[in-house]
């Protein structure tokens, strides 16, 4: 296993935190203790922080940056990639920097991503601080250091990492508007969860695909994180959204 976890990378592009798994696994560990306990004691006699302000911030950088991510991943995928199998560029074909900055730019958002949370534990809105939330914001900055480790930068897994920044764009916005307190943009939170299952509705339908063209040598493993996914997301928004919420008998207090 330590093997496994010492080999190099097959592609070794030298920018900051893609060195060794030790600074991305020390930034998930400080996340899980800040928001599963340090956190949590730390607020615990103080009154919740207004952030206002810096989450409107925050939600502004975020639609700002994968939105330019979603438009020069668009055009990037457009002028290299064959869509029928998505493969890893070559390491000596002219675009493969651009792919390479690509990738290491979405790897650099799961990170910023980790704020979601934090934001949640500093204004106490424990509600929002789900395993599905948790699960899936400390996990997927280590997916995505790992698939560039095993993997190389850009391929199959990029083309998938195109869903997700499109659906962010939507997300942030959502949050933006809401963060300004215009109540009409409530109901849209549903639509939200809805946008999110079809993100992985369609990501597990281009799995799929791929895994029965022949010959293609793009990576399959990936999959199962797609199955898992969306699993989880059906199951939360079926016990959100759909499932019919208990009836009080007539007579109980409130």
């Amino acid at each position: 296993m330590f093997d496994i976890l010492n080999a190099p990378p097959v592609d070794p592009f030298g920018v900051p935190l893609l060195g060794s798994h030790w600074p991305i696994l020390t930034i998930v560990a400080v996340y899980l203790l800040f928001t599963l306990k340090v956190g949590r004691k730390l607020m615990e006699n103080r009154e919740p922080f207004d952030l206002r302000g810096v989450i409107k911030v925050y939600n502004i950088v975020q639609i700002l940056y994968n939105g330019i991510m979603l438009v020069s991943s668009l055009l990037f995928m457009l002028n290299t990639y064959d869509l029928k199998c998505v493969t890893n560029l070559p390491m000596d074909h002219e675009w493969k920097n651009t792919e390479r900055w690509l990738t290491y730019s979405y790897f650099l958002n799961k990170i910023l991503d980790l704020l979601d949370t934090i934001f949640f534990v500093l204004r106490k809105k424990h509600g929002h601080l789900t395993f599905l939330h948790i699960f899936h914001h400390s996990i997927m900055p280590y997916i995505c250091f790992t698939y560039i480790r095993f993997y190389g930068h850009g391929g199959h897994g990029f083309f998938l990492c195109f869903f997700n920044v499109s659906v962010h764009v939507f997300m942030y916005t959502y949050y933006y508007i809401s963060s300004r307190n215009l109540q009409e943009s409530l109901c849209w939170k549903k639509y939200l969860t809805l946008t999110q299952l079809i993100q992985f509705m369609m990501m597990f339908l281009n799995c799929a695909y791929t895994y029965f063209q022949p010959n293609c040598n793009a990576s399959r493993g990936v999959i199962y994180l797609i199955c898992t996914m969306f699993v989880m997301f059906t199951k939360f928004d079926i016990n959100t959204y759909i499932r019919p919420k208990k009836v009080r008998p007539k007579g109980t207090a409130h």
